[in-house]
């Protein structure tokens, strides 16, 4: 298992180089100039490429630059007069961490539960009605969901707030926006591992010993039948991620993903790329654990793994 954990570590410190890398580079094709303000004489823009490094060599701006990552520096914003990016971003990553963690735990419960009952009840209407609300939940996008929310629920029924971010109340309706495609992905793997399981002989023979189909369900069927669940869990955090950029512009909420926009508006670099790594280490991070999880969960997985 230990040698399993440090391939996995090997594989994600690398990927983080790798997007440490790319991310930087792209920055450099960026159209315009992160002092495009008319105002700025030429000789204020010299004297700004000068203060930020920006008139240095590409290398030589490359090598600082990893070499401040590893230091635990991301820069300082052109944007906000020099303040440093690790403090712009601790003050923004509270809404949405919240927000991410909510629609996490939301969806992911929703959807096992959904799964579980459409699999339960096979080629019912309680079958047909989850798989239609998973396509839809795949169909529609968040952004138009997130905007018949605020219709109804906010400005005509006025059960909750419209936009905003001042309170529990202000996190719900985003959180249920999110929440939405996750519980579509989950509810549709789940139920296809669950049916799958279900026929499999020793279900056949857990039945035969008289055990009722809720007990065969927690004690056997869960177990096997959430090990995809569980791999699509990465890919959803990074949907999840993408998705609240949108999400957090449209209620107003004054998290990373709104400040991210921001600064690709004012082609803030080091912003950019210090919000850009902070989305690729925790999508590492998770697709970390999820590998370790992977791992304990079914331990075939784990043999290859260090047969590698």
């Amino acid at each position: 298992m230990g040698r399993y954990i440090f391939q996995r570590v090997g594989y994600a410190l690398v990927t983080f180089f790798l997007v440490a890398t790319f991310s930087f580079y792209l920055m450099q094709t960026l159209p315009g100039s992160p002092f495009n303000d008319d105002k700025l004489s030429a000789a204020q823009k010299e004297r700004l490429y000068e203060k930020y490094g920006l008139d240095e060599p590409i290398s030589t701006q490359y090598i600082k630059y990893m070499t401040n990552i590893f230091k635990g520096d991301l820069g300082v914003s052109f944007q906000f007069d020099g303040r440093p990016v690790t403090t712009i971003i601790s003050e923004r990553i509270g809404p949405s961490a919240q927000l991410g963690i909510q629609a996490l735990i939301v969806g992911t419960i929703i959807g096992i539960i959904v799964g579980i009952i459409a699999a339960m009840r096979h080629n019912t209407i309680f079958d047909y009605g989850a798989m239609l609300l998973s396509v839809l939940g795949i169909a529609v996008p968040s952004f138009v969901f997130a905007g018949f929310l605020q219709f109804w629920i906010g400005a005509k029924l006025q059960w909750l707030p419209v936009a905003m971010w001042n309170g529990f109340e202000y996190t719900i309706m985003p959180t249920i926006t999110l929440a939405v495609s996750i519980v579509a992905v989950i509810a549709r793997y789940m139920r296809t591992e669950m049916l799958e399981v279900l026929n499999q002989d020793y279900m056949m023979t857990a039945e035969a010993k008289g055990l009722s189909s809720w007990a065969i369900v927690v004690r056997h069927s869960i177990r096997n039948a959430i090990i995809p669940v569980i791999t699509i869990l990465g890919p959803l955090v990074v949907s999840l991620i993408t998705g609240s950029l949108i999400i957090e512009n449209i209620f107003g909420i004054p998290g990373l993903g709104e400040q991210f926009v921001q600064s690709i508006l004012t082609n803030d670099y080091p912003i950019i790329m210090g919000t850009t790594l902070l989305y690729s280490g925790l999508f590492i991070v998770v697709t970390l654990l999820v590998d370790v999880m992977y791992g304990i969960i079914d331990p075939r997985i784990r043999l290859m793994g260090e047969g590698k």
